[in-house]
């Protein structure tokens, strides 16, 4: 905002006054003296210079954004497209070679699950026969204690059926003498069997 200043009483104040006055006349006749007639831009005088001004700035963009700025934009677009394709490309290596590795570590595991089924079978074929071997080892060891235990029994029958014959006899003739107060011998006692 502009502020007039009055300039101080004096021999230069006539002047100054008769200077503000041309230059009012001045602007007044440059814009066309007293009458208002709008905008520049609606009036037909000013037309030729205002399109001469649009067609050479039109031409001033259109040749900058033909050689700057779209080749600029068609570069980072170019470069953009190139990287992912490149990314997509990679991505599609990888799984391969993922699916590659995914398959060959089944393989694996299925090999190791088959050789730990045959070790396993191997183990319990092993297990059998080491069980076999020791059961029939431990079966004839049992079967000779048992024949030992058989003649051990036969023996000690044998010595207590000849034992109890000689128990017999003496209980025979104890027997004997207490019935009837005589007292028998063992080869009587035998004699009398044997005639029985």
């Amino acid at each position: 905002m502009a502020v007039e200043t009055t300039p101080p009483p004096g021999p230069d104040s006539a002047l100054a006054a008769a200077g503000t006055g041309e230059v009012t006349a001045t602007t007044e006749a440059a814009h066309g003296g007293s009458e208002s007639g709008g905008l520049p831009q609606f009036k037909f005088e000013y037309w030729g210079g205002q399109i001469v001004w649009l067609l050479l700035i039109f031409a001033v963009l259109y040749t900058l954004l033909a050689t700057v700025f779209v080749p600029r934009l068609r570069r980072i677009l170019d470069t953009r497209a190139k990287t992912i394709a490149d990314a997509v490309e990679q991505a599609r290596t990888v799984q391969a070679e993922a699916e590659v590795q995914a398959a060959a570590a089944k393989a694996e595991v299925d090999a190791a699950r088959a050789q730990a089924r045959a070790l396993a079978g191997d183990a319990r074929t092993k297990a059998l026969a080491d069980l076999a071997r020791s059961q029939a080892a431990e079966d004839e060891r049992l079967e000779a204690e048992l024949s030992k235990a058989d003649e051990r029994i036969r023996a000690m029958r044998d010595a207590a059926l000849t034992n109890v014959g000689d128990i017999a006899m003496d209980a025979a003739s104890d027997i004997v003498a207490k019935l009837t107060g005589v007292k028998v011998t063992g080869a009587e006692i035998k004699s009398a069997q044997g005639a029985a």
